[in-house]
């Protein structure tokens, strides 16, 4: 009996080790035989999408199929140029002939374009061979006022999104022509210096689509070397009758001296971001002249307390609803209060805890507490990372 069962447990285990083999030799044989070439071109699509312009053209090579795909128009939709790698990286630029030809067969299938490079001859081919583009990005590219010109005859009934930066050869009368001929035009995001009350004045015309999304980023490099000018409360005010559901986002990196143009009197702000230190008058100006604001940060004001600012923010920006604060500094009370007068709306409360100051009537342990209850939720300051 005890033999026969050590030869049944044989059995099965040579049985086992069979069947096992079987399987590996029908996936190899499998493996061997699919044909790489007759994948179903939808499922090369979805890769080809997520492949950088030169690898997809290495992979157009392989067989006719993937060629085939390469050229599909839904793989042009969207698109962007990235030419600008420094010596010291492991990535291989991307041929502006490539870029050109690419575009030549395909520019009218483009719609989402993102443009950061010096190659102006590759962006000058964008805009004179596209028909139907929706949205456009450009950063850091030498695009200039004819440019926008081009691009405005070819595209005017289909662009829907602009958003330029670092482009010092566009000048305001660029951006008005913009303004001018797409109606359509929805979001719009740009440095200051290209702001205008004319500009303001041609998004608010009747012809022209309400804007959804305005973005604008004022920066200075050097501290003094910037002169700011200053747009109308006239030219605000036709803007947001116009367009009163407007998100309007600006973001400042300044230095102290240089904000006296700004917060004078009431603009439509809803989300303010403050890159560097910002004082507490100017903070005290924005509590009393964006009564739209939404969102604020502030990455840094110093060591006197934001007390008063806060208290005034929160009396008079009734949508305010998401906060930031980095290097400042704000009694516990005041900050209880603050968020008393907000209630429940705040739904987004970022504070370090160094900002917190205890004083007689909060702890750090307790303002926590305290806050939670005014929020309806749990709620902790947040903490500096310690490596």
């Amino acid at each position: 009996m005890k033999r026969g069962g050590i030869d049944s447990d044989h059995n099965s285990s040579e049985e086992d080790t069979a069947e096992k083999s079987k399987k590996l030799r029908t996936i190899n044989e499998h493996s061997q035989t699919c044909d790489w070439g007759n994948l179903l071109q939808d499922i090369i699509l979805q890769v080809f999408k997520y492949l950088p312009l030169l690898d997809r053209a290495h992979a157009s090579q392989v067989c006719r199929n993937w060629n085939q795909v390469f050229h599909m128009p839904d793989l042009w939709r969207c698109f962007e140029f990235e030419l600008n790698q420094p010596a010291t990286s492991y990535l291989k630029a991307t041929h502006p002939e490539l870029i050109k030809q690419i575009i030549k067969r395909h520019s009218n299938h483009l719609q989402y374009v993102s443009f950061k490079s010096h190659f102006i001859s590759a962006l000058t081919v964008v805009f004179v061979n596209s028909k139907s583009l929706s949205s456009l990005k450009i950063d850091d590219t030498p695009v200039d006022d004819p440019s926008l010109k081009v691009l405005v005859a070819n595209n005017s009934d289909t662009l829907k999104l602009l958003k330029m930066s670092s482009c010092p050869h566009v000048s305001p009368a660029g951006i008005l022509c913009v303004a001018d001929q797409c109606h359509g035009l929805r979001e719009l995001a740009l440095n200051y210096h290209l702001l205008s009350d004319e500009l303001l004045l041609a998004l608010s015309s009747e012809k022209h689509v309400r804007l959804e999304h305005l973005r604008i980023d004022v920066v200075s490099e050097n501290p003094g070397q910037t002169h700011f000018h200053t747009i109308q409360k006239s030219s605000w005010d036709a803007f947001i009758r116009h367009s009163p559901k407007v998100n309007l986002v600006m973001y400042f990196f300044l230095y102290e001296e240089e904000f006296d143009p700004f917060f004078r009197y009431e603009i439509p702000a809803t989300h303010l971001y403050f890159g560097r230190s910002v004082s507490k008058d100017v903070l005290g100006r924005v509590g009393m002249t964006c009564p739209r604001l939404v969102e604020l940060v502030v990455c840094a004001n110093g060591l006197r307390p934001l007390d008063e600012e806060l208290i005034r923010i929160a009396e008079r920006c009734k949508n305010l609803s998401a906060i930031g604060l980095g290097e400042c500094e704000v009694s516990c009370s005041a900050f209880v209060e603050f968020v008393k007068m907000c209630g429940g709306r705040l739904s987004q409360l970022s504070i370090m805890e160094e900002v917190l100051i205890p004083d007689q009537t909060y702890s750090l342990e307790q303002i926590h507490w305290e806050v939670s209850k005014h929020l309806g939720r749990v709620w902790f300051p947040d903490m500096m990372p310690t490596w």
